[in-house]
């Protein structure tokens, strides 16, 4: 019950942070299109994230959890000396990591820009890129104040948090259009003023997103301080669980250089060819649609999951373990599978009503909802995986998803690349879309097998049963759609 209600809280969190950030998506590409220029944006402002996660993030959500519910068993003041230094580390990298990205900017953004861009495109992704960089820091700060929250039982605040960026975002675009009346098809007629508002006011949502976690997080009872006595304080088998994790991180990241140069390439092509714009922006913006099912759904019943999980696997409750996986296993496929069939059906109308005003177009929406819809058939493997990650997770096993990792992404570039080369520039993107699903269709089976090797009993005769009847009514109630 305690899962369920957290799951209840944290969904409607996501909900509405979610609702909103659909609307800021709007807004964007009302504001900004899907020209060059949005691409161009995209890429400044994915970059933060991309590092963030790449460095500490992905470490943060496998470790800090299991390891923070550890100590707060098994130590005398309930975990919190652990998590002041784990706090303080953590801090300390990501100011150093945000300082020395800034610094780096403009070989970071030539790692991620195809051979066909031009100086003044690459300039102006340079400077978003150095405007943005700085979130490191703050995505960084949100996401250590969350787990802390997390694993003190508090789940709605974190979730609520990203509303607040959203509506900063919101107000950034909106100036954009309404005050500002910039011309996001003509890269020339764009101002300094206009190009540091976008950047300055996207990094001040994420800022505000992490400040508003510190009330809610003094009403837990947690108060922080420095602690820099790191030397025999349990930090170095997080450190070590950790790196796997980097791993697992780093082996996305190189896929998604590979993708990004494709999708970006395909934008400048459509530019110089008169065609519809469909590149990076389109990309991103599909798997925004195709994800928001998934963290409505998946992400708040495993958050809330998690914590329970690690104390089975730190109790030897294996079998228990293995029960709890398999049944929320079956939840998710059963709510997942009839969106993933929604969705490949409506991808283009979803698409057109989401993201089809202003500068954006309706041709250029439509062509988006092409790779929502190749992105769903991918969706109720993407939700498995994740929790299947989950599992390991809460065994304080970090090396294995590392090699899932491997084989998810390897899947994914020997089918999207020589996919990419064989379709008209026009599908390109939607093909990128379409390896995505096959390769996690794959992968999440890959995973479940290897899973039930380590000795955890999963359910697959049920599982199978509850997927193939989910499927059959899917189908038909497709057919009616």
């Amino acid at each position: 019950m305690s899962v369920i209600r957290n799951s209840a809280y944290m969904a409607l969190g996501t909900a509405v942070s979610r609702v909103t950030g659909v609307l800021r998506d709007v807004a964007m590409t009302a504001a900004l299109g899907f020209y060059v220029l949005s691409d161009a944006y995209s890429l400044g402002n994915t970059l933060p994230n991309i590092i963030y996660i790449l460095m500490v993030g992905g470490a943060l959500n496998a470790v800090f959890i299991p390891q923070l519910v550890r100590h707060m068993q098994d130590d005398s003041d309930a975990g919190k000396a652990f998590a002041d230094r784990l706090l303080t580390a953590t801090g300390s990298i990501l100011l150093a990591l945000s300082i020395v990205s800034v610094l780096l900017a403009p070989f970071i953004v030539q790692l991620y820009s195809p051979s066909n861009m031009s100086p003044e495109q690459a300039d102006l992704a340079v400077t978003f890129a150095r405007l943005c960089l700085p979130q490191i820091f703050f995505y960084g700060a949100y996401t250590m104040l969350q787990q802390v929250l997390n694993a003190r039982g508090k789940f709605a605040a974190a979730m609520f948090a990203p509303v607040a960026n959203n509506l900063v975002a919101i107000t950034v675009f909106l100036v954009f259009i309404f005050v500002m009346q910039a011309d996001a098809s003509n890269l020339a007629s764009l101002t300094p003023n206009q190009i540091w508002w976008l950047g300055a006011g996207t990094t001040a949502g994420v800022v505000v997103q992490a400040l508003v976690l510190f009330p809610p997080l003094l009403q837990s009872g947690y108060k922080f301080n420095l602690r820099f006595d790191w030397r025999g304080s349990g930090l170095g088998k997080a450190a070590k669980l950790a790196t796997w994790t980097l791993g697992l991180v780093l082996a996305n990241q190189i896929a998604y250089i590979f993708i990004t140069r494709i999708a970006t390439a395909a934008n400048l092509a459509a530019e110089a060819s008169g065609a519809t714009p469909i590149g990076l922006t389109s990309y991103q913006k599909a798997h925004l649609v195709f994800v928001l099912p998934h963290s409505l759904i998946a992400v708040s019943l495993v958050t809330a999951l998690l914590p329970m999980m690690s104390r089975l696997a730190h109790a030897g409750e294996f079998a228990k373990l293995g029960s709890e996986i398999s049944r929320h296993a079956s939840l998710l496929l059963t709510a997942m599978v009839p969106i993933a069939v929604l969705l490949f059906l409506t991808g283009e109308n979803v698409a057109q009503l989401l993201f089809g005003y202003g500068a954006a177009g309706v041709d250029a929406a439509r062509a988006t909802g092409n790779v929502i819809a190749y992105m769903a058939i991918g969706l109720p493997a993407y939700s498995l995986v994740y929790v299947l990650y989950r599992a390991w997770y809460a065994q304080e096993n970090t090396r294995t998803p590392f090699f899932i990792a491997v084989i998810l992404n390897v899947l994914n570039l020997a089918i999207a690349i020589p996919l990419a080369d064989a379709v008209d520039n026009s599908f390109k993107v939607a093909s990128l879309g379409l390896s995505y699903s096959i390769a996690y269709s794959l992968t999440a089976v890959v995973a479940w097998l290897w899973l039930r090797r380590t000795g955890i009993e999963l359910s697959t005769r049920a599982t199978v049963f509850e997927l193939t009847k989910v499927a059959a009514a899917a189908t038909v109630a497709g057919l009616i759609v």
